[in-house]
């Protein structure tokens, strides 16, 4: 059995470009991870992180070996 994939990336998304999940614009959120892949992901998986000002920080998200999302965090 495979370990857990973990996936370092760096998130900036204003709240104004986060909104257009909720007025249904947007769904996904595609940025490039610290190994250089581009990863694309279902928005509400970081919506617990938006503040007023967005979304921004460095995060970890943790995969199953078939590629399924377990868990997202904000790293310090």
């Amino acid at each position: 059995m495979q370990p857990p994939q973990i996936i370092r990336f760096k998130l900036q998304l204003g709240y104004a470009q986060f909104l257009q999940v909720y007025q249904g614009i947007a769904k996904n959120v595609s940025v490039i991870a610290d190994d250089g892949r581009r990863i694309t992901f279902p928005a509400m998986n970081i919506r617990a992180f938006l503040t007023r000002e967005g979304i921004y920080g460095n995060f970890e998200m943790t995969l199953s070996a078939e590629n399924k999302f377990i868990s997202v965090k904000k790293l310090p």
